[in-house]
């Protein structure tokens, strides 16, 4: 292990606290969408052909997780495959055992779905438990259909849209789980103004990029992490350059018009890292390893995108999971996030946003020809450029305690003026952006400059 810093340190002092993505029903989904990593994970598992979380598997979870999160509120977090398959006993189950095993504590869920198989019975459990459910869905029909599809290759969406109205007619509070692959990476604008109509009020953007080897590897899986040898990037990766560009043009529709209206994972990470705060998100964040995933039978790996056999850092029924969660191997998988980035990222202008991003997809070549580069770095560089003005405003705002949705007047009153430039009243809020009226602000500044104009012209 390299370069040990002292924010290591502290990691290793601060309570034990960790994520744990469950996944009851294992990869086993009904839905056969073609870009999905987890499906081929069944391949890990030969034997195997009924993915079920037992009631042993549950308990013995259930105890150890609450126990080792020395914290007050412990989150459960329910994902596949699809969790729905395990169906509503097994659920009820859980929550009777949180209760258990709560030890004072609260005890908090969430639960992502592809939300075809919700029904009245569902959303009714979720209502009653405030289960925060997130749904997956790429966009308008033809976006959403584009890849994701049944196990027969029909279409989806429709489902999907019943299982939203479901969750509003129940007052399920929900958000939504959004791919940008090759296709509607073209439908920016269209896939967010959509987004917002189904009412999510938290929005996530996921980059679709997977490497598929011709041949399987020694597990069987096709789609491979980045320490495995050549490989193709599918067709159905988005782009690094036109990832970077949905972005941006989301950002300039939110940024106008929807700040403190409609929440952006990326963008408050972004705002988070230009304040120095946690970013809330592994992926920009300068070391991982806070957010484990579980397969249906207890087996623990480093990460829900490390689902690999050279990952696997035991089963809860062998190891205390708290061993496993704070072990040396977690620790160094964790701080190589940092501890491999190549020399270009190191000397980057945009690292303290991006960190380099998920080490999963860190399989490019940098100018000099060194390995580690992550695949999406020309897109993000070109975002993180884009929104600095606008984020060192916002960040601004925060430091004053004043609302960051100020941003949006800020631009108004710039674009104004550069239309039409209109000297603004006394007491008119400034037009640089800080707060204060005019008279206390720049009012000075701006007349001195227009005298000056006058006098250069005359």
């Amino acid at each position: 292990m390299k370069s040990l810093l002292f924010t290591d340190a502290l990691k290793l002092k601060r309570p034990a606290a960790f994520n744990v993505m469950l996944k009851p029903a294992g990869p086993e989904c009904n839905l056969n969408c073609t870009y999905c990593y987890y499906l081929e994970k069944k391949k890990l598992f030969p034997g195997t052909g009924h993915f079920r979380m037992t009631e042993e598997v549950l308990d013995n979870f259930t105890k150890q997780f609450i126990e080792a999160n020395e914290v007050p509120v412990v989150n459960f977090t329910w994902q596949g495959g699809e969790p729905a398959l395990m169906g509503l006993d097994f659920y009820r189950k859980a929550l009777e055992l949180q209760k258990k095993y709560s030890g004072g504590k609260k005890i908090e869920n969430s639960f992502q779905t592809n939300g075809t198989l919700l029904n009245d019975d569902w959303c009714k459990l979720f209502a009653d438990n405030k289960i925060l459910v997130g749904i997956s869905i790429d966009g308008e029909e033809h976006n959403h259909d584009h890849y994701r599809k049944t196990v027969s290759g029909g279409p989806t969406f429709r489902k999907v849209m019943k299982g939203i109205e479901l969750l509003h007619r129940h007052k399920v509070e929900f958000n939504t789980l959004s791919t940008v692959n090759d296709y509607n990476v073209h439908f920016a604008s269209e896939t967010y103004r959509f987004l917002k109509k189904t009412g999510s009020g938290f929005i996530q953007f996921l980059p679709v990029v997977e490497r598929i080897m011709p041949q399987t590897d020694t597990s069987g899986l096709q789609l491979i992490a980045p320490i495995h040898g050549e490989a193709t990037v599918t067709g159905w990766s988005v782009g690094a350059a036109e990832f970077g560009t949905f972005l941006i043009t989301v950002f300039d529709e939110w940024v106008r018009n929807d700040v403190a209206r409609y929440y952006i994972q990326i963008f408050d990470a972004t705002l988070a890292n230009f304040t120095g705060e946690n970013p809330g998100i592994c992926v920009f964040a300068g070391t991982c390893g806070d957010a484990l995933a579980m397969e249906h039978n207890g087996n623990l790996y480093c990460c829900d995108h490390f689902v690999y056999p050279e990952y696997l850092l035991g089963n809860i029924a062998d190891k205390p999971l708290k061993e496993m969660a704070i072990s040396q191997q977690q620790f160094d998988f964790g701080v190589a996030k940092r501890n491999t980035l190549p020399r270009q990222c190191m000397k980057c202008e945009v690292l303290y946003a991006c960190h380099g991003e998920c080490p999963k997809h860190r399989f490019a070549l940098t100018s000099d020809n060194k390995p580690g580069l992550n695949y999406l770095c020309e897109g993000y560089k070109k975002f993180f450029k884009h929104v600095e003005p606008y984020m060192e405003y916002m960040a601004r705002e925060l430091n004053n305690k004043r609302p960051p949705a100020n941003v949006m007047n800020w631009i108004r009153n710039r674009e104004n003026q550069a239309v039409s430039p209109k000297i603004p009243e006394r007491n008119d809020p400034c037009p640089c952006g800080s707060g204060r009226k005019f008279k206390n602000c720049c009012m000075t500044k701006w007349h001195n400059g227009a005298m000056a104009q006058r006098h250069n012209g005359a």
